[in-house]
Formats: C-alpha cells, sequence, structure tokens
C-alpha cells in the first residue's frame, strides 16, 4: 500500500512519537478518542493499549480492510469504530458526551480540522495534533507575534508545543519536521465574559469577535487603527484604543488576547 500524495499520507513510523503524541492527551480508561486519518494504524494500537474507546475516520478505502483485518478483535468488542468518511463532512455522534481528538492529520488541512472542532457546537475536551513545525510554533507566538490563527485557537483552548517530530519518523519523509500540538481545556468560556449588552448569546459574541479580529488582519501591512475603521466609527475607535492603551501604530499582531476582547466590545 504506497501513501497517496493526493490525500496528504505521510504514515508515521516512529513508536517513541506515537508514545509521546497519547502521553500529551492525558488519557483515562474508557474515555472516547476521536482520530482522524488512522493509516495504517499504528497510533490507533497505541491508543487502544490504554483502554480508550476509539472512533476511527478514515477517508482512503483502500486502507479500511487493512484496518479491519489488523483490528478484528477490537471491532467485534466495540473498542475501536471504524468509519471511512471524509472527516470534514463527519457528524460527531450526539450520543457521545465528551470526547477527545488525537491525532495525525493530512497538512494540507490542518487550519480547517483546527477550525472545525473548535467551533463545533461539540468540542473536543483537548486536542492532540501532529502538524507542521511551522504552524505549531505559530499558533502558540514562539516569536512573540499573535496571527489569526494562534488568536483563533487561544479564544477557545490554551495550546501547548510538546516536542519536534523530525521529518524522518515518516513514510514517506516529508519535506519539513513536525511538531506534537496540544490544545488544551476547550471551551466557549472566552466569549462568556464579553460585556456586550447588545449580544445576548455566545454565538453572537463570538461572531462579533471574529468579525473584528479579521478586521484588524485584514491588510498585514496596515496599522491596526487604519484597518478597524471598517468597522467601527473613527471617533469612538480612537476614544476607546486610547483608554485600553493601545496606542494608534500598533500592528495586529503585537495585540494579546485580551487586548482583541477589548476591541471587540467597543459598540458604535
Amino acid at each position: 500500500m504506497f501513501p497517496k500524495k493526493s490525500l496528504g499520507q505521510n504514515f508515521l513510523t516512529n513508536t517513541g512519537i506515537v508514545a509521546s503524541i497519547v502521553d500529551a492527551a492525558s488519557l483515562s480508561s474508557n474515555e472516547t478518542v476521536l482520530e482522524i486519518g488512522p493509516g495504517k494504524g499504528i497510533l490507533t494500537e497505541e491508543l487502544l493499549k490504554r483502554g480508550v474507546k476509539v472512533i476511527a475516520v478514515e477517508k482512503d478505502r483502500e486502507l479500511i480492510p487493512i484496518l479491519q483485518k489488523r483490528f478484528e478483535k477490537e471491532i467485534k468488542e466495540d473498542s475501536l469504530i471504524l468509519i471511512n468518511e471524509d472527516i470534514l463532512t463527519f457528524q460527531f455522534p450526539k450520543s457521545i458526551e465528551k470526547y477527545k481528538l488525537v491525532a495525525n492529520i493530512p497538512y494540507y488541512i490542518t487550519g480547517q480540522i483546527i477550525r472545525q472542532f473548535l467551533t463545533a457546537e461539540k468540542k473536543p475536551e483537548t486536542m492532540v495534533l501532529l502538524v507542521q513545525k511551522e504552524v505549531a510554533e505559530r499558533i502558540i507566538a514562539r516569536d512573540g507575534k499573535e496571527s489569526l490563527l494562534s488568536l483563533s485557537v487561544k479564544a477557545y483552548g490554551t495550546p501547548i508545543y510538546i516536542k519536534t517530530v523530525k521529518a524522518g519518523s515518516f513514510t514517506p519523509a516529508p519535506k519539513v519536521d513536525s511538531a506534537i500540538l496540544l490544545i488544551n481545556n476547550i471551551s466557549r468560556d472566552f466569549f462568556s465574559t464579553f460585556s456586550l449588552s447588545r449580544f445576548n448569546l455566545d454565538r453572537e459574541k463570538e461572531k462579533r469577535f471574529f468579525e473584528v479580529l479579521h478586521a484588524g488582519f485584514a491588510h498585514k501591512r496596515k496599522q491596526l487603527f487604519g484597518n478597524l475603521k471598517a468597522v467601527f466609527d473613527e471617533k469612538i475607535l480612537r476614544e476607546k484604543m486610547k483608554e485600553g492603551n493601545i496606542p494608534e501604530n500598533t500592528r495586529a499582531e503585537d495585540l494579546s488576547l485580551d487586548k482583541w476582547r477589548g476591541l471587540s466590545e467597543i459598540s458604535n
């Protein structure tokens, strides 16, 4: 079975890295874990050893017989549910109240997967993802500069860079190194703290936050004040930025999550 480039398949072969991924999830027996793209099952096997129930969603139909044969016993015992679907259209079972997401994901849909599960009605408690090293560093803002991606993740949870994974840990080896990224304490609590009297629902506050955030990053080379004039009255914006101790020449990447909350609370 040759990896399919069209599906972004890079099969993980380093068992030490597999153990590190599962360790990062802090699993307890009888928990439910959603695995995206189990491939040939190296991560699936380690998850099952920890006594959890695994829901594995695999898009590649040619891998399904391989997984069915390898995990015939676990499938019969209902400790593994194997689903041949595209994760981007997958509907998580309503009967399951809590779950964690642990996966070596196709890198070309990293952003889509993170957005899909952080904004879902039924969010995972924890996400442990194997992603490109550069993406993980951007999410934790290792260089001290925030981004649309890093702030979007931090609005829902706490991202932690666990460890670097060398390209040689995969077959075929990707052109870049990877990293284990943990996103912990996932919830919508951040939006509940907004003092927006005209918005009663957290969903409305969430929408407003991202409207302001996207406007702020719309033109990266522009100063924040210039970008935000698109969504705020200029006079009110100037006053509120002064109150919030935000200089007008600030750039979007230099603002913390709490400062973005303050800007989102401005009423025109």
